[in-house]
């Protein structure tokens, strides 16, 4: 169990470093640094880095080590394909399974949500959590395990792109807008709607991404 506890904990916190660019891709993630990173064994970080392997966020070259996954507009296209049609599915499921409790959740994360996005100067953590917590509520009456752990995949991946291109949705979009429609449609249990507003705010990130990825990538 503690072998358990410790993969799970180096799991978790080298995935977060990697969404959030503190290793680049590509970069090589030696076993010995990544002990002194975290202060965790040898064992229980390779068996994370496998883990993460499963999931795209590292490649494993053999005898030659870990190393970040690679990113490009191509892969950023082709994740975001796949969140479009998987999210969709979970927001179905979970619309049709929602009771009170979902719609309190939906509520209260989309309350908390507005008091990060209409601040004059957002905290951009603090948002990322909220938002988080907000599409987390709207698929939490999803009760397929599979499309919950590939939805979270999806979103992380995506993250990963919004950060490396440095996102600064206030100033390109209205991004409190599009949350609106989401949760708007969301309680009137509309799920042709919702998928429909999802999909282009899931969309337009993605487009913005690709349009500063490739401006970063020319300057």
């Amino acid at each position: 169990m503690e072998q358990k506890t410790l993969t799970d904990q180096a799991y978790l916190l080298l995935r977060e470093d990697i969404v959030h660019g503190k290793f680049k891709a590509g970069e090589k993630l030696g076993i010995e640094l990544l002990k002194r990173t975290y202060e965790v064994g040898a064992t229980p970080l390779r068996e994370a880095l496998y883990q993460l392997s499963a999931d795209g966020f590292v490649n494993v070259q053999g005898q030659r080590g870990f190393r970040v996954a690679d990113m490009s507009l191509n892969e950023l296209a082709e994740i975001t394909d796949l969140r479009v049609v998987l999210e969709g599915m979970a927001l179905t499921q979970s619309i049709q399974n929602s009771d009170d409790d979902w719609e309190s959740r939906v509520v209260a994360a989309f309350h908390h949500l507005t008091k990060s996005e209409t601040l004059a100067e957002p905290d951009i953590q603090e948002w990322e959590v909220r938002n988080r917590e907000f599409h987390l509520a709207l698929v939490s009456c999803c009760h397929s395990p599979w499309l919950m752990r590939f939805h979270e995949i999806l979103y992380d991946q995506h993250k990963r792109y919004r950060n490396l291109a440095r996102i600064d949705g206030s100033a390109r979009r209205n991004v409190h807008d599009e949350h609106i429609a989401i949760c708007d449609a969301a309680l009137a249990k509309d799920t042709k709607t919702i998928c429909e507003a999802n999909e282009e705010h899931i969309r337009t990130t993605a487009e913005i991404t690709s349009r500063l990825l490739e401006e970063n990538r020319n300057s």
